[in-house]
């Protein structure tokens, strides 16, 4: 039953450490890495190198907008999720063949890129970069169904966190490592290694098996609305006969299964997913200029906020995957709400601290170590809502309406900072994760009532 834990798995610490060792748990380690690999090259990676190029700040800006495609990724989800690609699908299954192929997209366009002079002309640059990130953003869909239809709910969290392991791994590499590499040698090189990297998630995909997953009668019923279509409109041509078929099953069902085994209170948990991280997306913005503004160094920064902070995250992402092994999902989904909104408090205080840098080490361990832990388990959860026949669908637009809301909101923190200053800014950060933490005990108050739903994620992953 999606994220209906009546009876939480109760397993040993000894139990809970060996989940870490499942080959599915494994292999997220390294698909995480292959979907982190491209996400600094064509941000902070690429702006540091087209800067350095004397390419002018106005133009960098434009080149941001190519992070559009990783928020609208929802648009072709359905086609990732249902359509076929000829010889790879029969080859290797429905997802680990858009995985590759968007492997393959992600390759060619650092290929191109490295290739690409932007001193010359900077429409190659950026037809690259938007390959690079169209591919990645559809393998980014793709490998989240593959990890959702890999093992049961139980073990979502670990699935997760391994993910977001491998993902900063990843960008330790695509940034740090790229850095180093261009200083040392030339950007062209440093972005052929980087698409040598690339390699890591091909040989993962082609040495692991595809998930299996079954469709459930209740699934089956509304899919069989495909076929009614078309035989109520005898008289369209081919063509549209197919074509309203095939939306109906890609684009209608998805949303007509959700809101069919979770009714109006479906409204409720999107509630939630829209919240859940508005307060550590919002505040983002205005971290680097609180550091600066308090007079820490670049170098301290990246060694505090960086390299120890990446530590941090990776061990509170373990810490979630852990307790939601142990106690199930919903307590520690709580335990991380909180977490994830009143860590802000810490950077108000901070503010106050005139620079030193315990206060940054206590603030930085604190927000990434909460941060780990809320984002494996928040994404466990959001796991557990999707129905496995609709996984990329649906999951797809879970993952941008748990962006959206922070990103528009975080366009603003220059504007309060400004106008009332850095601690009420993060003051007000922790205050809106008050909702989610209020959503997430109604959702385990609905869940203790047991309500009668039809559900048909979970026991198709068992």
């Amino acid at each position: 039953m999606p994220f209906m834990e009546q009876s939480p798995p109760v397993r040993s610490w000894r139990d809970v450490a060996r989940v870490y060792t499942r080959p599915s748990v494994v292999t997220m380690l390294f698909l995480g890495f292959s979907a982190g690999l491209p996400f600094m090259l064509v941000f902070a990676t690429l702006s540091a190198w087209l800067r350095e190029v004397d390419v002018s700040r106005t133009a960098i800006g434009f080149f941001s907008w190519i992070g559009i495609t990783y928020s609208i990724k929802f648009i072709w989800s359905p086609v990732v999720d249902r359509l076929p690609l000829p010889g790879l699908t029969r080859w290797l299954g429905r997802r680990r063949a858009w995985i590759l192929l968007g492997q393959g997209g992600i390759i060619l366009g650092l290929v191109g890129m490295a290739f690409a002079d932007p001193q010359v002309a900077l429409l190659p640059v950026a037809l690259c970069a938007l390959l690079v990130a169209f591919s990645s953003a559809t393998q980014d869909v793709a490998i989240d169904a593959f990890r959702i239809e890999s093992d049961v709910d139980s073990f979502q969290a670990a699935l997760a966190a391994t993910y977001q392991m491998g993902y900063r791994l990843a960008i330790l590499a695509s940034y740090t490592g790229a850095l180093y590499m261009a200083e040392l040698l030339d950007w062209r090189s440093a972005y052929l290694a980087m698409a040598g990297l690339m390699g890591i998630g091909v040989l993962t995909v082609l040495l692991r098996p595809e998930p299996t997953t079954r469709v459930d009668r209740t699934t089956a019923r509304r899919e069989a609305r495909a076929m009614a279509f078309i035989e109520r409109n005898p008289t369209l041509p081919h063509w549209m006969q197919q074509t309203g078929a095939w939306l109906i099953g890609a684009v209608v069902c998805p949303l007509t299964d959700f809101f069919g085994r979770f009714g109006w209170f479906a409204l409720v948990i999107l509630g939630l997913v829209a919240s859940f991280r508005i307060s550590d997306i919002a505040m983002a913005s205005m971290a680097n200029p609180l550091y600066i503004d308090l007079g820490y160094s670049k170098s301290t920064i990246a060694n505090i906020s960086g390299a120890y902070g990446l530590a941090m995250t990776m061990i509170g992402a373990v810490v979630g995957g852990a307790l939601a092994a142990r106690f199930g999902i919903m307590r520690p989904l709580l335990a991380g709400a909180i977490l994830a909104g009143s860590t802000n408090l810490l950077f108000a205080w901070m503010a106050g601290q005139g620079g030193a840098t315990w206060a940054l080490v206590l603030t930085i361990s604190a927000d990434n170590l909460s941060g780990g832990l809320a984002g494996s388990v928040f994404i466990a959860w959001l796991s557990s809502l999707t129905n496995t026949a609709y996984t990329a669908t649906q999951y797809a637009l879970f993952s941008s309406l748990m962006t959206l809301p922070g990103k528009f909101l975080s366009g603003f923190g220059g504007v309060v900072v400004d106008a009332v200053g850095y601690p009420f800014f993060f003051i007000l950060a922790a205050a809106l994760g008050l909702p989610a933490v209020l959503l997430t005990i109604a959702v385990m108050r609905w869940q203790a009532r047991g309500p009668a739903v039809d559900v048909a994620g979970a026991e198709q992953r068992q």
